[in-house]
């Protein structure tokens, strides 16, 4: 991700205060000094109630909201983390990402630096996907009442002219890909929020991964039949998810899943199942049997998929779940995750 820095203006106000979300005066220094210059484009210099967009052909559309807690953690804060899932929604429909909203709900009594390095990160991170903030909001709500920034965006792309992303394409003999090592995410949060000391600061895996799908569909076209990120409930609960819903049989080895030792031995110390903790840089692709070990090769080219792997196959057998084989062969039905294992991470 491009990371460039920015100065912040002298402004005479060092916190937000309720002003701030009146619509008035307050609001417009705000916005003046912070939004409109960090994120200029001739959409959002409009100033108006939304964007005009010209877009030919079916788009794609999604929304997310982001509550994470702490708001700055190893490798990235909420404002690249909220810009970074949403283009990735859109890339797991085979999207080429353009747009987005920016919705800013800020709580009373947060540091306006704090505030102007979330910024500085959504900037970076739009930078970096090649998107752009066309429209948005902000709201004030009392001291108490937040936890010093939630962000909303929502994202709007065009499709690949060579997308046929579908569950329903999904078949029996597909191989199932995991582009990067697992559980990096979650485990910073968790690390970051208990205090925890490792030897080395375990980061965040957040990145935008168009590169990545958009790569495998010029290159492989109608041979990805299927893209899913493991964010939230992690890659256990998104395949048990895809083998309910779509009926089908689904291996897995955890021989082959990539993984950190760090990040691993954290898991362990914290009683923590790595296929249930959350990631924000990685996706998972069922493809085409013969194309499997072409599309691996492909993902190794670029640095985000240098650890991709073949994790597993589906199968006729056991419709509707994933099994799991252990390192030692033994073998266990992987179900979603029941509750919530680490909250507030995305």
């Amino acid at each position: 991700m491009l990371n460039i820095s920015c100065p912040m203006p002298k402004l005479d106000f060092d916190t937000i205060n309720l002003g701030h979300g009146s619509g008035g005066v307050l609001t417009h220094r705000l916005l003046d000094a912070g939004v409109f210059s960090l994120l200029d484009n001739v959409w959002l210099r409009e100033q108006h109630d939304g964007a005009k967009l010209d877009i030919e052909g079916p788009v794609a559309f999604t929304t997310d909201s982001f509550v994470v807690s702490p708001i700055f953690f190893p490798g990235g804060n909420i404002g690249d983390l909220a810009v970074n899932g949403t283009v990735n929604d859109l890339a797991m429909c085979g999207a080429i990402p353009k747009f987005l909203s920016l919705g800013l709900i800020l709580e009373e009594g947060l540091e306006i630096a704090e505030l102007w390095e979330v910024l500085v990160a959504i900037r970076n991170a739009c930078a970096a996907a090649g998107v752009h903030v066309v429209t948005g909001d902000t709201k004030v709500v009392e001291r108490g009442k937040g936890d010093k920034i939630f962000i909303n965006t929502t994202g709007i792309g065009t499709y690949h002219p060579k997308a046929s992303i579908h569950m329903s394409r999904v078949e029996v003999g597909d191989k199932i890909i995991l582009s990067g090592p697992l559980a990096n995410h979650g485990i910073c949060i968790m690390s970051k929020r208990e205090g925890l000391e490792f030897e080395t600061d375990v980061e965040t895996d957040s990145t935008f991964l168009s590169d990545l799908t958009l790569d495998l569909l010029d290159h492989f076209g109608e041979d990805i039949h299927f893209f899913r990120d493991p964010t939230r409930g992690g890659l256990g609960t998104v395949m048990a998810e895809i083998a309910h819903q779509g009926q089908m049989g689904i291996d897995l080895f955890q021989k082959s899943l990539p993984m950190d030792d760090q990040v691993a031995g954290a898991c362990e110390m914290l009683g923590l199942d790595p296929l249930y903790v959350a990631n924000e840089g990685l996706f998972v692709t069922f493809v085409k049997a013969e194309a499997a070990e072409a599309v691996v090769d492909c993902l190794h080219q670029h640095q985000k998929g240098q650890r991709a792997a073949i994790i597993g196959e589906v199968t006729e057998e056991h419709p509707g779940k994933v099994v799991l084989t252990s390192l030692i062969g033994g073998q266990r039905i992987v179900n979603m995750l029941p509750g919530e294992q680490l909250p507030r991470i995305c």
